[in-house]
C-alpha cells in the first residue's frame, strides 16, 4: 500500500514539474524600477503582467526563461482589470494560448511565474469559480477565480493552469480571465475608455437613514453639469432602483456606457428629483 502510494505521488509530481517545464519557455520575469512581477507572451512580441506590480515611468526590462534580459516599452495599463500590455522588439518567444474554459471548484490549479529568469511555480486548488463580475476599481472581469496559492515576490502575472497545463487567467489578487478582449483593447489604444459623470462623490446617509452619494465638486463642462446637478445634491438613486454607495454609481461607467444614459434621482432641498445624465468618457490624465 505504501509503495502503491508512492507510485501515485510520483506520478503526480513528475506531471506538475512537466506541466511547469512545459510552460516555462511562455513565461518572463518583469523588472521596473524597484518592481518585479511576471508575465507571459501573449502574441508575438506582446507580453501581459500585471498592471499594480508595473512601475509608472522608467525602464521595463523583461528575462525570458533562461535568457537575457530585453528591453520592453509600455503599450498601455488598465487599473481596473490590472492588465498591463508590453512590447518588446523579438517576436521568436512562444506565444502561450489561452483557453476559453476554466477549472471548477475544487480542481487542482498550477501557478507558473518567473524571477531574474528562474521559473517559479506554486500548487493548490480552485476555492471559487463564478462568472463576471465587476473589480472595485471599476473594471469588467469576464470569470471570476480565486485560488488557494500564494504568490512569490514577483508572482503576480504568473500563468495560472489547470492540471492539463492548459493556461485560462493570470495570476494576481484573483486570476484574470479577461485577458484577450483588455489586451486587444490595449494594444489598439492604449488604454481602456471608462464612463464619466464629472462629479467628486462622498458617501453619506440621508435623512431616512439611506445610502447616498453627496456631489462635492462638479466639473463644469461635464455631462453631470450639463444634465443640472450641481454640488451639494446628494443622488440615491439610478435608474429607478436605490444605490447602495458611491460604488452602485462607479459600477454605471463600464467601457460600455459612454453614450448612453442614466436616470439619476436627487435629493435637493428637501424634495427629489429624477435628472437624466448622458455617460460622457473620462478624460485622460
Amino acid at each position: 500500500m505504501a509503495h502503491m502510494t508512492e507510485t501515485a505521488l510520483t506520478a503526480l509530481s513528475n506531471s506538475i514539474s512537466a506541466v511547469v517545464e512545459q510552460t516555462a519557455g511562455h513565461v518572463l520575469s518583469v523588472h521596473s524600477h524597484r518592481s518585479r512581477a511576471s508575465g507571459f507572451v501573449w502574441r508575438p512580441g506582446l507580453i501581459v503582467t500585471a498592471e499594480e506590480a508595473l512601475a509608472e515611468d522608467g525602464d521595463v526590462l523583461v528575462q525570458p526563461h533562461q535568457g537575457t534580459s530585453i528591453r520592453a516599452t509600455r503599450i498601455g495599463r488598465d487599473h481596473s482589470t490590472d492588465i498591463a500590455l508590453l512590447r518588446i522588439d523579438r517576436s521568436d518567444l512562444p506565444v502561450l494560448p489561452l483557453a476559453a474554459a476554466y477549472p471548477p471548484v475544487g480542481a487542482l490549479s498550477i501557478v507558473v511565474g518567473a524571477t531574474e529568469g528562474s521559473t517559479s511555480a506554486g500548487l493548490g486548488v480552485v476555492s471559487r469559480a463564478a462568472g463576471p463580475w465587476r473589480s472595485m476599481r471599476g473594471g469588467d472581469i469576464d470569470a471570476r477565480l480565486e485560488l488557494d496559492v500564494t504568490l512569490r515576490g514577483g508572482g503576480q502575472g504568473s500563468v495560472a493552469l489547470d492540471a492539463g497545463g492548459n493556461a485560462f487567467g493570470m495570476a494576481v489578487r484573483g486570476p484574470r480571465k479577461t485577458i484577450e478582449r483588455v489586451g486587444a483593447t490595449l494594444e489598439k489604444h492604449g488604454r481602456i475608455p471608462r464612463g464619466y459623470f464629472g462629479v467628486g462623490l462622498q458617501a453619506v446617509r440621508t435623512s431616512d437613514k439611506q445610502p447616498g452619494a453627496m456631489v462635492m465638486s462638479v466639473d463644469s463642462d461635464g455631462p453631470a453639469a450639463k444634465a443640472g446637478i450641481v454640488q451639494g445634491d446628494v443622488i440615491v438613486g439610478i435608474n429607478g432602483s436605490a444605490i447602495e454607495g458611491v460604488r452602485s454609481l462607479l459600477r454605471a461607467l463600464g467601457p460600455d456606457s459612454i453614450g448612453s444614459s442614466v436616470e439619476l434621482l436627487v435629493a435637493r432641498a428637501g424634495g427629489t428629483s429624477k435628472i437624466s445624465v448622458s455617460i460622457g468618457e473620462r478624460p485622460q490624465g
